[in-house]
């Protein structure tokens, strides 16, 4: 069995733990269940889920067996901890459809089905709807003392902050605290894992579960996925970086991890890849002596992309990016397209034009905005600066015809090396 906590240890991934000096002997004494806890929010896990996720992973290759709980019953009232403001309550429908589109991405990270270690997902709403309001008060929330939960940080935090906190949140922690003694009762567990904010929330639950049945039970948080500079990793301009590639495309997630900065990849690598030491060293010295070839960034966006979206999904992340810049476009389709140039500027023109004797690439060279003027255009052609889906085209009085369509209804201009324009028939 593989030794999870010295391996933890030296990627960084340990931010606290119960029983410090018992932990590590413990988990390698035998095989273990663990849980970590998910709130379906959306219909897709962000890159902020990526570590717990990877963290269950690894206990799962490490001889383990992993529980992810998708958090029903919790999602519907939403965790107060490091939030300045209460969440939007969702509707059971939505949280339904939640579940089902991050249940199959768990499925990409986690093996259900290799026997004692198989990983085990379930909704804590299962056995939450089971309850009256009156019998867990009575069974449940008898055993909490008031005292102990005004101390915690996620609690204080709010009370003091303009938004305060509501009855319903400051509930939440019962229910995630309970949610380890059903999961200690049904299978096992005795090990919760989360992020450094979860520490208020993980203690809860193991105080809750010695107070109710005698359990024994042990925390471990990691720390948070964040930049050098403080704030969250998988957030842009444009919004969050998801799992689905529906939301992000795979060439929008594997540009995110290309462009991760030289001091955010070392901890990154570590964090979220299966990497090992050896070849993680290596790439710290590239980033110290070598640092423009960014081989830790490219290392890293193909290895969470391959996890993530396959094989096939890295391939057409690669080829985009070659695309991008300068490669032939071919075989691709609108929506492809569509994500590589989702910045360059587009114009929308009739179908028709491309019939016959076609649309003039001067025209399109002045319309897309490439070029000033036709004069400005003609010198662009001749002087070899013009391309029609990354081909060059040098004849002045070349025209753009249906054969030039580089999907369904497009085609790309480029002036120069980087200057890009779409034109979209319609």
């Amino acid at each position: 069995m593989t030794d999870i906590f010295a391996d933890l240890m030296w990627r960084g991934l340990i931010h606290q733990t119960t029983a410090d000096d018992r932990l590590p002997e413990w988990l390698n004494t035998g095989s273990r269940t663990v849980y970590a806890g998910f709130d379906p929010t959306a219909d897709s896990l962000h890159v902020g889920s990526l570590l717990p996720l990877m963290m269950l992973r690894r206990f799962q290759k490490a001889g383990h067996r992993p529980i992810a709980i998708a958090g029903g019953a919790t999602g519907m009232i939403g965790d107060p901890s490091g939030k300045s403001a209460e969440r939007n309550l969702l509707s059971s429908d939505q949280l339904k459809a939640n579940l089902q589109g991050i249940e199959s991405q768990m499925r990409l990270m986690l093996d259900f089905e290799c026997g004692a270690t198989s990983a085990i997902l379930v909704d804590n709403n299962d056995w939450m709807s089971q309850f009256s309001y009156v019998e867990f008060l009575r069974d449940v929330g008898k055993n909490f003392p008031v005292n102990v939960m005004l101390g915690k940080d996620s609690v204080k935090s709010r009370l003091t902050s303009e938004a305060g906190l509501s009855y319903t949140e400051f509930s939440y922690m019962l229910l995630q605290a309970y949610d380890f003694v059903h999961l200690n009762r049904e299978y096992g567990c005795e090990l919760q894992i989360g992020g450094s904010d979860q520490w208020g929330n993980v203690t809860a639950g193991i105080d809750l579960a010695r107070r109710m049945h005698g359990a024994h039970l042990f925390g471990l948080t990691c720390p948070l996925l964040t930049k050098t500079d403080g704030s969250k990793m998988g957030k842009t301009e444009s919004g969050a970086i998801w799992l689905s590639s529906e939301k992000t495309s795979p060439y929008d997630f594997y540009q995110y991890w290309v462009n991760v900065a030289d001091e955010d990849a070392g901890k990154c690598l570590r964090f979220l890849t299966e990497l090992e030491l050896e070849e993680l060293q290596e790439l710290d010295q590239s980033r110290k002596e070598s640092p423009h070839l960014r081989q830790s960034q490219k290392r890293l966006a193909e290895s969470i992309t391959t996890m993530i979206h396959g094989d096939a999904g890295l391939a057409k992340a690669k080829q985009a990016t070659e695309i991008f810049f300068g490669a032939e476009i071919q075989a691709l389709s609108d929506a492809e397209l569509g994500q590589i140039f989702a910045d360059v500027p587009s114009n929308a023109m009739a179908f028709e034009v491309l019939s016959e004797n076609g649309y003039s690439l001067i025209d399109a060279l002045v319309v897309s905005g490439l070029c000033k003027s036709k004069g400005e255009a003609r010198r662009t052609i001749t002087e070899g600066g013009a391309y029609v889906n990354n081909r060059r085209v040098g004849e002045v009085e070349a025209a753009l015809k249906r054969e030039n369509l580089a999907s369904e209804s497009m085609i790309v201009l480029r002036r120069g090396k980087k200057k890009y324009a779409l034109l979209r028939f319609e």
